[in-house]
């Protein structure tokens, strides 16, 4: 039997263990709670370290040579008839001027509203340049030149009365293939006579327009087509064999390798292959513009395209065909409100930059919303394909295109993907540098409801732009910015409540609002290690333009 002291003690030992062990367990969770809060300090710091990490690095002295500019070769537009107005013909050359565009290409050169062709009562064949020649004399005029599209078909030359879009293209083959290819014939050698062959030959001429929708754009057979491409390149080709004819100018990149086989094996003249891709889900024509579209998930959208075609091209009997992509964007409706969004200025520049050298031009449908396949549009900002909407307004695709032609000849070595860097023969440097991010939900959610949203911009990272060998002295460095709420339109639209029309005082507050201004104009000095430095945060699709002029 313990004593009343030892039985004490012995309390006292038990109470001081348990408090001794108390404090343990309260240490234990204290030093796991600091843990907790040393793993989350890491992972912010992870996370800023993230924010840094992405340098854009280049050496004047490192030069990767002249930069590919197949991005302004070409631009689209909806119909030949609509560039005789005279909004059109303003907003080409403000796009031309400010975009560098050469080529442009458009569908309906021989539809009825363009008069081109009619019979006699013997059946006799007429023919009309008028029209054309305005056209195309304002085109030269402005310093660009036609990517000839040959379609549709005049009625008085079709076999059926088969018609697309709002203005009614006939899409039958010909009735009679050797008035067709005097047809086509005599046209060549009016473009000859009047703009000379030196002119001619710099050229291109596509026959139809994605023959490969059936119930769409050709009213015939793949053969058919195939036959009907034969003749017309023939017929080119009689007039001057330098003048360029390519096909079979496909939806969705069709046909490909059937075309070229059956131009190798027929010795149908061919010197270019031309094929459509957007950037969505399904689907390639939205005739009467209510279609719903998915932008399309797949990180390899366009670009993984344009690879496959090369490829295609490749391995096929003409390997060193030229590759023409004449229609390609995020969608092929004309009202998705992707078009009008911020996040369609990243998406360009992504998309652009990894198509590399694969295809000799990539053809923006289209340079305005002055487009007309499914009627008149109603509203001032409905989804158009255009980089301007009706009212002359810089929508943020256009800014993409501004901001690649300010960058100078002669590309820089820089090993980050979303950005270039250049330099011109006065000394300056520009780096053009974005963030593409998808932030579409999926496939449940059309872009037609999700694009019409305000959808803020969530912080991506930092961004430090470092150049090295640049001559020392003083510099004019100018920043211009596309992102969510800078240069973006579609916001101020929305903003003052998304009226279908505008009245000039709104037109005004949005180009006022969204004017492509630089964000920042400042002087810098380089000093003799002839190094610049730059730190800035990019938010998720966010297009920045650092310019560097230097002063004489």
């Amino acid at each position: 039997m313990a004593r009343t002291g030892d039985t004490k003690h012995h309390n006292r030992s038990n109470i001081r263990i348990y408090a001794d062990m108390i404090a343990l367990k309260r240490t234990t969770i204290a030093n796991l709670l600091n843990l907790v809060a040393l793993f989350a300090a890491l992972k912010l710091s992870g996370a800023a370290t993230n924010e840094t990490v992405r340098l854009v690095s280049a050496d004047l002295q490192q030069t990767s040579g002249p930069l590919n500019t197949m991005f302004k070769f070409c631009v689209g537009a909806g119909r030949a008839n609509e560039g005789l107005r005279a909004d059109w013909q303003r907003q080409l050359a403000y796009v031309h001027r400010e975009c560098g565009f050469e080529y442009i290409r458009m569908h309906g050169l021989f539809c009825d509203d363009m008069g081109v062709y009619r019979e006699d009562k013997q059946g006799n064949p007429e023919y009309n340049w008028q029209y054309i020649d305005e056209l195309y004399d304002f085109l030269h005029r402005i310093g660009m030149k036609p990517f000839v599209e040959l379609g549709f078909m005049p009625n008085a030359l079709a076999s059926g009365s088969k018609t697309i879009f709002w203005w009614k293209g006939n899409v039958t083959p010909p009735k009679d293939m050797k008035k067709w290819t005097d047809f086509i014939r005599v046209f060549v050698e009016h473009l000859k006579e009047r703009y000379g062959d030196d002119e001619v030959r710099t050229w291109y001429f596509e026959v139809w327009n994605e023959p490969n929708l059936t119930d769409g754009f050709w009213a015939g057979t793949q053969q058919q087509y195939f036959d009907l491409y034969a003749a017309t390149a023939r017929a080119i080709k009689s007039v001057s064999p330098d003048y360029k004819v390519g096909g079979p100018a496909t939806a969705g990149c069709g046909w490909v390798p059937e075309f070229i086989h059956f131009c190798d094996t027929n010795h149908a003249p061919v010197d270019f292959i031309a094929t459509h891709t957007y950037g969505v889900e399904s689907g390639f024509l939205d005739e009467h513009g209510d279609a719903g579209t998915v932008l399309s998930p797949n990180a390899n959208s366009i670009f993984g395209e344009v690879n496959w075609i090369r490829q295609q091209i490749s391995n096929s009997a003409r390997p060193r065909l030229e590759l023409h992509f004449t229609e390609w964007s995020a969608s092929y409706t004309p009202a998705d409100p992707f078009h009008d969004s911020y996040h369609s200025a990243a998406y360009i520049l992504d998309k652009l930059k990894k198509c590399g050298s694969a295809a000799q031009s990539m053809s923006y449908w289209t340079f305005t919303d002055i487009f007309e396949e499914s009627g008149p549009r109603w509203e001032a900002f409905h989804g158009g394909f255009g980089l301007l909407n009706y009212q002359d307004i810089n929508k943020p695709a256009f800014y993409a295109y501004q901001f690649l032609n300010r960058l100078g000849p002669t590309e820089l070595k820089n090993s980050d993907p979303s950005s270039w860097v250049c330099a011109d023969k006065d000394g300056g440097v520009q780096a053009l540098i974005w963030d593409f991010t998808n932030t579409h939900p999926g496939k449940k959610v059309h872009n037609q409801e999700f694009y019409r949203r305000d959808l803020p911009s969530q912080p991506k990272n930092k961004v430090t732009l470092n150049l090295s060998h640049l001559p020392a002295g003083s510099y004019f460095m100018e920043t211009y910015k596309v992102g969510y709420r800078v240069n973006d339109a579609y916001a101020t639209y929305r903003d003052l409540g998304a009226p279908a029309q505008l009245t000039k005082t709104q037109v005004a507050k949005i180009k006022s609002e969204n004017s492509g201004a630089p964000v920042d104009v400042r002087t810098v000095t380089i000093g003799r290690d002839g190094k610049f430095e730059q730190q800035f945060d990019l938010r998720e699709n966010d297009v920045v333009l650092i310019a560097l002029k230097r002063q004489r």
